[in-house]
């Protein structure tokens, strides 16, 4: 059986220099570590069952989408919660649940590379844009909580058009909102699933390797791969010198 590994750095030197950057929030910016206590606590000190509970939260995401039953991200995040209890034969209430994601999440922290790889693609001078499952209100408490506000432009949540990423149709529109063709964007992210839609939409994308995140190996693979923020700061950097 053939093994798909991913290098530490990769990246494309053909590419342009992108007009804006793109960030994913949960997980590529904010480091989701402290939400195994509360939802560990929620499922009888089953702290194993957050990465479960996370990509449960996210294909349930998408079957909103599909069926056109727009639920709110935190909606989804409960409910998700409460299959994987029911799964695990453990008691568990709504209002248990969202006690256990809602404040948690919105006090994430960010990953300690983060602050300042933002830094210096500020100072590099490049637009920096955040687009999330998240809400709006959501995703604007997160920041503000993890003091990233001052280092974005815009916030897009794609609970304005009730189309949650991957679907293509996510990335076209932030790109309307932009001002900017797909070639001109590059989305960073620490999951397979959202390179895997970006690129399909003919965005640049950047990979970073946060612990426990892999590439999906069947879809396009992504323009650069690096460890964290600065990594992806430095090459960029270095395109332009």
């Amino acid at each position: 059986m053939a093994v798909f590994t991913v290098p530490q750095t990769l990246a494309n030197t053909s590419l342009p220099i992108p007009k804006v950057i793109i960030f994913d929030v949960n997980e590529t910016l904010l480091d989701l570590t402290s939400m195994r206590t509360s939802v560990g606590d929620a499922l009888g000190g089953r702290q194993d069952l957050l990465p479960l509970w996370f990509s449960t939260m996210l294909h349930y995401s998408l079957v909103a989408t599909t069926t056109g039953e727009y639920h709110d991200f935190g909606k989804i995040g409960v409910a998700a919660l409460m299959m994987v209890a029911d799964i695990n034969d453990i008691a568990l209430t709504p209002e248990q649940a969202k006690t256990a994601i809602v404040t948690p999440l919105l006090q994430l922290p960010p990953h300690g590379d983060v602050k300042e790889g933002l830094t210096a693609l500020k100072a590099q001078g490049f637009k920096l844009v955040s687009l999330t499952n998240s809400s709006n209100f959501g995703v604007k408490t997160q920041f503000e909580n993890a003091g990233l506000m001052s280092f974005f432009e815009a916030r897009y949540s794609v609970e304005d058009i009730e189309i949650y990423k991957p679907d293509l149709r996510s990335y076209a529109w932030a790109l309307e909102k932009l001002g900017v063709k797909p070639e001109e964007a590059l989305m960073v992210a620490a999951h397979g699933w959202d390179i895997a839609g970006a690129k399909a939409a003919g965005l640049q994308t950047a990979f970073i390797t946060r612990p426990g995140k892999a590439l999906y190996p069947l879809a396009q693979q992504p323009d650069y791969i690096v460890s964290d923020v600065n990594e992806l700061a430095a090459l960029l950097n270095s395109k332009t010198q």
